[in-house]
């Protein structure tokens, strides 16, 4: 099917190598004798070919182990001693995404690499499936994990190009007692299936459904498992944790695909001490049951108002609504409150906000890191600054200014509560407000829009919140900047690095209260 190549798609019979220099016309390498740059470029070549060769085969393996194994492969061609060093190699990349009209051909690459492999146990085994509709990889996926298994694999990456496919996981990986990391996408649980992972300490889903009887026994047979991390997720509604092992858990994104569910996804994990909540939930309410041994906790994920599922207009519900997510707002405060480090997104910030315009009051925190990952607007200042003035302890504030939220829709009840913000000083709002352990503030921007999309018209929130700090932070010993130099599309200009080195400058002339401020800028280029 492929003529006059061989299964990679390299020429049986190539031509010499030709090496073109900007002042000679391409010459063969046989016919370069009397040109001395073309000559002096070869035995370039030739002396780092050398160097390599010099070094001991089990050096060049671990080399080409650290290559997708497609470039690996291809390194056979070099010399007779390259022919068969692949061969020997203990991690596998394949990648085929660029596969997608010639899925035999990467059926027939892995095939053919594990058909020559000859060691004796794999650290590492990554899959990317090439998107095809009309491809049945359940007999190959099968084949190649019975392969892994058998050399003993560590650590495996199975993912899929597209997420319209569900895989499930095969009865030989279900049972490897060798696996210690699992990264699985688009995958579902044969109901028989026995999961026994001794030494799994890594677990990552994707784009996963299982019910609780799955979940229950997944954990049930990973007694090693540290880390669970569950994105795009549906079917289960109860997430237990009993092993005192399993200290890291982060949820990303509710895969809202079965219809809408009602009930609350209910968390117990007494001995948990890392928790992460991000993406978008939709209507998902996770509630926090038993975290009683949390540590850090990040909450950056969004909620969709109700309103937006089709067919659904009434505004009574939506009230309903907002206010049992604000309830649940309250809980997560109370249950996070002996938390040392808290990352807040823009949605929780809003509600806190809304919460204090309903003259709730906020539990003290004994956070001593806050991370607010927003971009500072009227909406969410407020909010904001009610966690700070709630955090006693607070030592160090970082806030990453990132592009606003794909999904930042709010509907007109929830407007109508935050242009009660338009108004509001900041100074008032939280009256007599001190930081007195407040030490280290650091704004950290990579921005990709115009500053005048970001700040919506000049409303400069960030600059009121810095004055704020410097005013109210007695303790305050370094207030750092730092910004990505780039070119605005929009603006043609430097818009966001301009800017910030401008607010850098304004803080230098605004009143403090700490005599041993030191203000930063850092600029750099973007990366």
């Amino acid at each position: 099917k492929i003529k006059n190549t061989n299964f990679l798609g390299i020429p049986k019979n190539p031509s010499p190598l030709k090496i073109t220099d900007s002042r000679h016309s391409s010459k063969n390498v046989g016919s370069t004798v009397g040109d001395p740059m073309s000559t002096n470029g070869v035995r370039e070549v030739e002396k780092t070919l050398d160097r390599i060769s010099k070094l001991p085969d089990a050096v060049l393996i671990q080399i080409l182990s650290l290559l997708p194994t497609k470039d690996a492969v291809a390194s056979c061609v070099l010399s007779k001693r390259w022919r068969y060093l692949c061969n020997s190699i203990d991690n596998f990349h394949f990648d085929g995404c660029s596969y997608y009209n010639n899925v035999e051909s990467f059926v027939f690459l892995v095939d053919h690499v594990l058909s020559h492999c000859t060691c004796s146990k794999i650290k590492k085994f990554q899959l990317i499936l090439p998107y095809n509709s009309e491809w049945n990889f359940d007999l190959s996926i099968s084949r190649w994990m019975n392969f892994a298994v058998e050399r003993k694999v560590e650590d495996v990456v199975l993912c899929l190009c597209d997420d319209n496919f569900t895989f499930e996981l095969p009865i030989s990986i279900c049972t490897c007692s060798s696996l210690i990391t699992l990264d699985w996408s688009c995958c579902a649980i044969d109901k028989e299936s026995v999961i026994q992972w001794k030494l799994l300490k890594s677990l990552k889903l994707n784009y996963v459904f299982i019910d609780n009887d799955d979940l229950a026994k997944i954990l049930s047979g990973c007694p090693a498992l540290e880390t669970l991390e569950l994105s795009l997720f549906e079917g289960f509604r109860r997430l237990e944790i009993t092993s005192s092992n399993l200290k890291r858990l982060s949820l990303g994104s509710y895969w809202w695909f079965y219809g809408r569910a009602d009930e609350p996804l209910e968390i117990i994990a007494p001995y948990l001490q890392h928790l992460e909540i991000s993406g978008d939930l939709d209507y998902l309410k996770c509630k926090l049951v038993n975290v009683s041994s949390l540590v850090t906790a990040t909450l950056t994920f969004n909620i969709t108002c109700i309103t937006e599922i089709e067919g659904f207009a009434d505004e009574d519900g939506c009230s309903d609504y907002h206010q049992g997510f604000r309830n649940l707002v309250l809980d997560y405060l109370q249950k996070l409150s002996y938390a040392t480090e808290l990352t807040i997104g823009r949605w929780f910030a809003e509600v806190v906000f809304m919460l204090r315009l309903e003259g709730v009051l906020l539990p003290k925190l004994r956070c001593k890191c806050l991370t607010l990952e927003m971009y500072v607007t009227k909406n969410n200042l407020y909010g904001a600054a009610s966690l700070l003035q709630n955090s006693p302890l607070l030592e160090t504030l970082n806030i990453p200014l990132r592009a606003r939220a794909f999904n930042d829709f709010c509907c007109q009840l929830e407007l109508r509560y935050l242009d009660k913000g338009r108004h509001i000083i900041l100074q008032s709002w939280i009256s007599n407000a001190v930081f007195p352990n407040l030490k280290n503030v650091t704004f950290d921007a990579c921005i990709y829009e115009c500053r005048k999309k970001w700040f919506g018209g000049g409303n400069d929130k960030l600059f009121e919140l810095s004055v704020f700090l410097l005013k109210n932070a007695t303790a305050l010993k370094k207030f750092v900047i730092v910004s990505k130099r780039r070119i605005c599309r929009e603006c043609s200009e430097s818009c966001v690095s301009q800017y910030l080195s401008g607010l850098a400058k304004k803080l230098l002339d605004s009143p403090r209260s700490s005599k041993k401020l030191l203000i930063i800028y850092q600029e750099s280029a973007l990366d």
